[in-house]
């Protein structure tokens, strides 16, 4: 990667009509340090939320060792970062094949569950492969009910009777038993962990069962824009939200247990931004060259508000004597020929915008890899590594800064 100090550095040298990364590494080792620090137990990166070779390769640097993984090619992504790395298999539902490569080819050995039908599955080739039962943590997930920004308690989790069910029969069978439960996306809410941890409690007394682990999920919350017309509080500072969650789980008599978290999104979120161009300015509307089948999925769901910043092009220079800058909002359109491409928030940003400026999106580090697609044929991959955070820029205003053009005092 080419190295520049900020984005708009990057934009000013380079001119790109495509849409630009720009990579982080000194943020992304900052913020994985701060919650290695924060919570007491193990540290499994959650690699869905961004699997890139450069992003995994700094978080094995950073000192994360263990990682949450849903695929083979999960499994394939974490074990080249760092061979030696914990794989935590958390997708509840599997294909067989799946867990033979897991548990034969990868020598995984903590695998999560919510029927009966997998432990099916796992035993089967535990058979096959003429391994020790106790040898194996299998972790019962928790239905969860909670608030988070993405909910994902509707797909998958045994309710808590269920649950206790299948500690039993785990247990019985030989394998080791943990708990688990994921309380969503984005969750800014306590009481969404602290009933979750209640139904681990309450299963860990009716089941009867040792219990080997628990495994607290994700959803940790990052920083993200704030609306300037809809001012309110900030997304909790995670390692007072990870100390209020460990008080939690003392109280409610699990704090011998050994702990496992799956960050992902606080961990990345702030670590990548993308630079996007403008490709027409037309009334309050504007077309970039990005959107939502490429890096701003979040932006299309309306339910996160990203960081934006204008980089005006020098080559336009305004009239001397123009008025200020001042903060409008203007629609968001993508690159793509269909009308779905168009971002639910509008985009504050300075009323000077024009065509053939660009803007840098920031916080875009979770999912925005992940969920690019090639539609019509647009697939942004060229990054440059940026050494200043984006915050660090001046002017910051909710999602919106003002940075006069050229020519403006």
């Amino acid at each position: 990667m080419q190295k520049f100090e900020t984005a708009r550095e990057a934009a000013l040298a380079l001119r790109p009509d495509r849409p630009l990364y720009g990579f982080r590494p000194a943020v992304l080792e900052q913020d994985a340090g701060a919650f290695l620090k924060a919570f007491r137990g193990e540290t499994a990166y959650a690699v869905k939320t961004n699997g890139e070779p450069f992003v995994l390769e700094t978080l094995t640097r950073a000192g994360v060792s263990a990682f949450d993984v849903a695929s083979p090619a999960e499994f394939a992504a974490a074990r080249a970062a760092d061979p030696k790395a914990r794989l935590y298999y958390m997708h509840p539902v599997k294909a067989q094949s799946d867990v033979r490569l897991a548990l034969e080819t990868y020598v995984i050995r903590a695998i999560a569950l919510d029927h009966e039908d997998e432990v099916a599955k796992i035993l089967r080739v535990v058979r096959a492969q003429d391994l020790a039962p106790e040898d194996v943590t299998l972790f019962v997930r928790l239905a969860t009910k909670g608030h988070a920004a993405y909910e994902l308690s509707k797909k998958f989790g045994a309710a808590p009777a269920h649950a206790v069910e299948l500690v039993q029969r785990i247990d019985r069978i030989g394998f080791r038993v943990g708990l688990t439960f994921h309380v969503g996306s984005q969750v800014e809410d306590l009481e969404s962990y602290e009933r979750a941890i209640a139904t681990a409690a309450w299963v860990k007394g009716r089941s009867g069962v040792e219990i080997a682990a628990l495994d607290i999920g994700g959803g940790f919350p990052a920083q993200y824009g704030r609306d300037p017309k809809k001012p309110g509080p900030a997304a909790p500072d995670v390692t007072a939200l990870v100390g209020r969650i460990q008080r939690e789980v003392d109280e409610w008599g699990l704090g011998d247990l050994p702990l496992i978290a799956e960050p992902g999104r606080v961990i990345v979120a702030r670590c990548l931004s993308v630079v996007v161009r403008v490709l027409l300015k037309k009334g309050q509307r504007l077309y970039i060259n990005d959107g939502i089948w490429s890096s701003l999925s979040d932006s299309w769901t309306g339910k996160l508000l990203l960081p934006a910043r204008l980089i005006p092009d020098p080559a336009r220079r305004r009239k001397p004597g123009a008025a200020a800058p001042k903060l409008t909002p203007y629609r968001v359109c993508g690159a793509t020929c269909d009308s779905v491409d168009i971002l639910s928030r509008p985009f504050w940003l300075p009323d000077t915008v024009d065509t053939g400026d660009w803007i840098e999106i920031g916080h875009i580090g979770a999912y925005s890899l992940a969920l690019r697609t090639r539609f019509n044929g647009f697939y942004p991959d060229d990054f440059v590594e940026l050494s200043s955070p984006f915050e660090d820029a001046d002017g910051l205003q909710g999602f919106a800064t003002v940075e006069p053009r050229a020519g403006l005092g």
